[in-house]
């Protein structure tokens, strides 16, 4: 069986299974082909499309698993906001903080996402039986960052990031229609054939920890419960999290991703021994030589050994300069180096 379908099974498989975040475009020259034909917004929202690129990764790099080719910014185009998917990343028109009262400027119409559920019928009866599918959204402090500042880079939240320590309480109603339609997103994923979800939290050091547990954190265990009411198992990446990990309990995750700043020995002493851990390598060593990948992935075996239920996974998404041979290679040697 594959190995990631046995960890979802509940089962020690005999090596850690491998997947790149971000693996489905980027680095694949059959991508940066389609990207010749179509835009970003085209592969996205062409069920077809979307569902070739979401296999593309494990067809060329021989992933354990597939990750829905899609985007975390459709939940705010679901709600209302004015967003479109340019070639220099999303542009919002009319993004909440021009609103004198962001809190009542959204309007769900759920409807827009149904492209993404028919991309996923597409999926699973064109994959491989063997293969699991991941789901996702974005999560609730990451997407309301963008929301609320209308960027299309990640470079500055400062004003969104001001207005959610200084506004918490319309901070919280915002957060509220966040996560009714994401549990919605996540229970659709899920009933037309994803294995699992996941939740990005890509910008979770943003701001205080005491307020991201406050506001947000709530707001991932709903999520989480409504995955597990489904009978899937539920991740939870939250970059820059650092010594908070320790404040997460199980109602949060089954597994938590660990980005490449936080040592991952210090993260599994200071996580609950009911959570297990996905990731950690630092994308940016795949830039490097394959002696170089070699060495640091050795440095992994130990940790392996360990954990027999760990994800081997990127501390983040594939860096876009990545050379495509050099990721092909740390998927073959990772799984040489992990087979128990």
């Amino acid at each position: 069986m594959n190995p990631f379908s046995e960890i979802l099974n509940g089962k020690n498989p005999n090596r850690p299974p491998v997947w790149f975040m971000r693996q489905a475009g980027r680095i694949l020259p059959e991508y940066q082909q389609l990207r010749l034909k179509y835009s970003f917004k085209q592969l996205m929202e062409t069920p077809q499309l979307a569902c070739d690129v979401t296999l593309m990764p494990v067809n060329l790099l021989d992933t354990d698993a597939a990750i829905l080719f899609s985007d975390i910014l459709v939940i705010p185009q679901a709600l209302g906001l004015d967003l479109e998917f340019t070639d220099k990343g999303p542009v919002f028109q009319t993004p909440l903080l021009k609103h004198s009262h962001p809190e009542n400027a959204l309007n769900p119409q759920p409807e827009k996402l149904e492209h993404i559920y028919q991309a996923i019928d597409l999926i699973i009866s064109q994959k491989s039986e063997d293969i699991p599918l991941i789901g996702f959204c974005g999560g609730p402090l990451t997407v309301l960052l963008y929301m609320l500042e209308g960027l299309g880079t990640k470079s500055d939240f400062r004003n969104a990031e001001r207005f959610i320590i200084n506004n918490q309480k319309a901070t919280e109603k915002i957060v509220d229609t966040v996560t009714a339609i994401t549990i919605e997103y996540a229970r659709q994923q899920i009933r037309h054939g994803a294995d699992c979800f996941r939740l990005f939290e890509s910008n979770c050091g943003n701001i205080p920890y005491s307020i991201y547990n406050q506001i947000f954190l709530p707001s991932v265990k709903k999520v989480c419960a409504a995955v597990r009411a489904l009978n899937r198992k539920f991740f939870y990446f939250a970059k820059g999290i650092g010594a908070g990990i320790s404040t997460i309990t199980p109602d949060v995750c089954d597994y938590i991703s660990i980005d490449w700043q936080t040592d991952i020995y210090t993260a599994r002493k200071l996580l609950h021994k009911e959570i297990e851990i996905e990731g950690n390598f630092d994308p940016r060593i795949l830039l490097s030589s394959e002696n170089q990948i070699e060495t640091e992935l050795q440095k992994y075996k130990p940790f392996a050994e360990e954990n027999p239920k760990w994800i081997f996974n990127l501390g983040h998404g594939v860096l876009p300069d990545t050379p495509f041979e050099n990721a092909k290679f740390f998927v073959k040697k990772a799984k040489e180096i992990f087979t128990r």
